[in-house]
């Protein structure tokens, strides 16, 4: 039963990497040996517009979520430009410079960590909210009680050994350039807030409360600056989601559960078959509540258009 009745914003960063006034943008910030590689990149990165069908979900499945804020660089998703606005009424487009404030001169950055790190500065954003990124998805009717008890988030994870703990990754990363990876963040997050394992969660749409990243951030500008400096990815950033789970953690002021309820698709390179297993057996599985397709934009033509009919179908509203 959901009986938490308290006001939940859903945030997404997005952009439209496709976008020529963007990769012009980009290129003014890499070496110039990379310039031809990011333009024969941008060729695949075409946008498909999987964000549609993320606020879709959001909109039929989570109806509690008051607002969608969908947090972009100066673009806005096409599928807004329609007559039946009134479909998209919770939507609000904030650009970078609304959440940078103060900081704009750190702009323009190309790197999501450093865009959820001022998460907190969207203006009337609700204290407790839900971060979506632009291929997740919710894959039935949840409540707040899927996110938020009592007020505490519901965190999704399992407790591991910082990957620098573990024998053979200990092997294969004195071989390697040390560089940054989704996992190697979520350590020094959980790290910097005084744990010796971390709690790992996986691609999941993640609660937070808008006052524990705030006070966090004030108290410790040097890593807010740290986070927001880098035009791209840098091993030196923090996850921010994982950062606000191990301080709630540590404050005893959330739910952990072990179990991701997810359907998680990563390779661009699976058959229709493998697509047709995944969408329509496992996402019925009564304990799959969230879906995360990611690389849509790389996928076969074919496989690209079966899977975003089916994204169309399952979430009509």
């Amino acid at each position: 039963m959901d009986n938490n009745h308290i006001p939940i914003d859903a945030v997404i960063p997005w952009v439209d990497v496709g976008d020529a006034k963007h990769l012009e943008k980009v290129l003014k910030y890499i070496p110039k040996t990379e310039v031809e590689r990011r333009k024969k990149l941008k060729k695949q990165l075409i946008e498909v517009e999987e964000l549609k069908y993320v606020v879709h979900s959001i909109l039929k499945y989570a109806q509690f979520i008051r607002h969608i804020y969908i947090v972009t660089d100066n673009q806005r998703p096409k599928f807004l430009n329609t007559s039946n606005a009134d479909v998209y009424a919770k939507v609000k487009i904030i650009d970078h410079k609304e959440i940078f404030k103060e900081d704009v001169p750190y702009l323009p950055v190309f790197n999501p960590l450093s865009i959820e790190t001022k998460f907190y500065e969207i203006p009337n954003l609700s204290e407790h909210f839900i971060y979506f990124n632009d291929d997740f998805f919710l894959l039935k009717p949840v409540t707040q009680s899927h996110f938020f008890q009592k007020g505490n988030p519901v965190i999704r994870g399992k407790w591991r050994k910082f990957r620098e703990d573990i024998f053979y990754k200990k092997i294969i990363q004195k071989k390697k350039h040390k560089k940054y990876s989704y996992r190697t963040s979520q350590d020094s997050s959980a790290k910097t807030i005084g744990f010796n394992k971390v709690f790992r969660g996986q691609h999941t749409p993640r609660p937070l409360r808008q006052s524990t990243l705030k006070t966090f951030f004030n108290q410790n500008r040097e890593i807010e600056i740290t986070n927001i400096n880098t035009k791209f990815r840098n091993v030196e950033q923090l996850n921010v989601q994982a950062v606000a789970n191990h301080i709630e953690i540590k404050n005893k002021t959330c739910l952990k559960v072990y179990n991701y309820q997810l359907v998680k698709i990563t390779s661009h390179k699976r058959s229709i078959a493998w697509l047709y297993f995944f969408l329509n057996v496992l996402t019925k599985k009564r304990n799959a509540f969230f879906l995360n397709i990611q690389q849509l934009n790389l996928y076969s033509e074919n496989n690209r258009r079966f899977v975003l009919n089916w994204l169309e179908n399952k979430f009509k509203i």
